[in-house]
Protein backbone atom coordinates (compact mmCIF):
# COMPACT_ATOMS: atom_id res chain seq x y z
CA UNK A 1 0.00 0.00 0.00
CA UNK A 2 1.35 3.28 -0.85
CA UNK A 3 2.86 5.49 1.97
CA UNK A 4 2.77 8.76 0.00
CA UNK A 5 2.64 10.06 -3.53
CA UNK A 6 4.32 13.07 -4.75
CA UNK A 7 5.19 14.51 -8.26
CA UNK A 8 8.44 13.82 -9.96
CA UNK A 9 8.58 15.95 -13.83
CA UNK A 10 5.42 14.78 -15.57
CA UNK A 11 4.28 11.73 -13.77
CA UNK A 12 2.79 11.10 -10.17
CA UNK A 13 5.04 8.70 -8.21
CA UNK A 14 3.46 6.32 -5.24
CA UNK A 15 6.06 5.28 -2.32
CA UNK A 16 5.21 1.82 -1.50
CA UNK A 17 6.98 1.41 2.07
CA UNK A 18 9.00 -1.98 2.47
CA UNK A 19 11.53 -2.22 5.35
CA UNK A 20 13.44 -4.91 4.47
CA UNK A 21 16.89 -5.41 4.48
CA UNK A 22 19.17 -5.36 1.87
CA UNK A 23 23.02 -7.12 1.37
CA UNK A 24 25.52 -4.85 0.09
CA UNK A 25 27.72 -6.82 -2.56
CA UNK A 26 31.33 -7.24 -1.44
CA UNK A 27 33.52 -4.90 -2.75
CA UNK A 28 31.07 -1.83 -3.83
CA UNK A 29 31.07 0.47 -0.90
CA UNK A 30 32.10 3.79 -2.12
CA UNK A 31 34.88 5.46 -0.29
CA UNK A 32 33.55 9.29 -1.30
CA UNK A 33 32.61 10.81 2.05
CA UNK A 34 34.03 8.72 4.65
CA UNK A 35 36.95 10.97 5.50
CA UNK A 36 33.99 13.06 6.68
CA UNK A 37 32.71 10.56 8.40
CA UNK A 38 30.23 9.69 6.07
CA UNK A 39 28.92 6.05 5.28
CA UNK A 40 29.88 4.10 2.50
CA UNK A 41 27.47 3.81 -0.07
CA UNK A 42 26.86 0.01 -1.67
CA UNK A 43 26.69 0.26 -5.32
CA UNK A 44 25.01 -3.18 -5.54
CA UNK A 45 23.39 -4.58 -3.51
CA UNK A 46 20.91 -7.65 -3.13
CA UNK A 47 17.37 -7.38 -2.56
CA UNK A 48 15.31 -10.63 -2.38
CA UNK A 49 17.59 -12.38 -4.00
CA UNK A 50 17.76 -9.62 -7.10
CA UNK A 51 20.94 -8.07 -7.18
CA UNK A 52 20.64 -3.94 -7.80
CA UNK A 53 22.91 -1.17 -9.06
CA UNK A 54 23.16 2.20 -8.21
CA UNK A 55 23.10 4.66 -11.11
CA UNK A 56 22.90 7.88 -9.76
CA UNK A 57 22.27 9.15 -5.35
CA UNK A 58 19.64 11.82 -5.89
CA UNK A 59 19.57 12.63 -2.60
CA UNK A 60 21.08 11.86 1.08
CA UNK A 61 20.75 13.18 4.30
CA UNK A 62 21.17 11.55 8.13
CA UNK A 63 18.82 11.50 10.89
CA UNK A 64 19.89 12.47 14.16
CA UNK A 65 18.72 11.29 17.69
CA UNK A 66 19.53 12.74 20.75
CA UNK A 67 22.57 11.57 22.58
CA UNK A 68 22.91 10.05 26.19
CA UNK A 69 24.51 13.04 27.48
CA UNK A 70 21.54 15.44 26.78
CA UNK A 71 19.48 17.53 24.61
CA UNK A 72 22.16 19.69 23.45
CA UNK A 73 24.30 16.50 22.48
CA UNK A 74 23.12 14.74 19.24
CA UNK A 75 24.58 11.89 17.02
CA UNK A 76 23.84 10.43 13.44
CA UNK A 77 21.40 7.44 13.99
CA UNK A 78 20.91 6.89 10.77
CA UNK A 79 22.58 7.61 7.19
CA UNK A 80 19.69 8.02 4.22
CA UNK A 81 20.34 8.09 0.61
CA UNK A 82 17.63 8.44 -2.19
CA UNK A 83 19.36 6.61 -5.12
CA UNK A 84 17.90 5.59 -8.67
CA UNK A 85 18.86 1.55 -9.79
CA UNK A 86 19.93 0.62 -13.29
CA UNK A 87 16.81 -0.66 -13.80
CA UNK A 88 14.67 2.46 -13.56
CA UNK A 89 13.91 1.70 -9.40
CA UNK A 90 13.39 4.71 -7.16
CA UNK A 91 14.50 3.93 -3.82
CA UNK A 92 15.31 5.15 -0.54
CA UNK A 93 17.75 3.17 1.71
CA UNK A 94 19.02 3.37 4.97
CA UNK A 95 22.20 2.62 6.97
CA UNK A 96 21.93 1.95 10.83
CA UNK A 97 25.33 3.82 12.29
CA UNK A 98 24.95 2.67 16.21
CA UNK A 99 23.37 -0.52 15.99
CA UNK A 100 21.15 -1.35 19.48
CA UNK A 101 22.24 -4.90 19.65
CA UNK A 102 24.75 -7.30 18.17
CA UNK A 103 21.35 -8.97 15.94
CA UNK A 104 21.46 -5.17 14.84
CA UNK A 105 24.57 -5.12 13.90
CA UNK A 106 24.43 -7.56 11.55
CA UNK A 107 21.43 -5.69 9.74
CA UNK A 108 22.66 -2.47 8.74
CA UNK A 109 21.64 -1.73 5.20
CA UNK A 110 18.05 -0.94 4.67
CA UNK A 111 15.26 -0.84 2.02
CA UNK A 112 12.63 1.80 3.59
CA UNK A 113 10.64 2.37 0.49
CA UNK A 114 10.35 2.52 -3.25
CA UNK A 115 8.79 5.02 -5.89
CA UNK A 116 6.54 4.09 -8.54
CA UNK A 117 4.81 5.49 -11.13
CA UNK A 118 1.16 5.74 -10.47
Amino acid sequence: MPDSTHQTGDAAMAEEFIGEQITPVPGTMTAEGMGRGEVGLPLRFVWRGEEHEIAQVLATWPDTREGVDGPDMRYRYRHWFRVRTTSGLVMRIYFIRNPASRTEARHRWWLYSIERRS
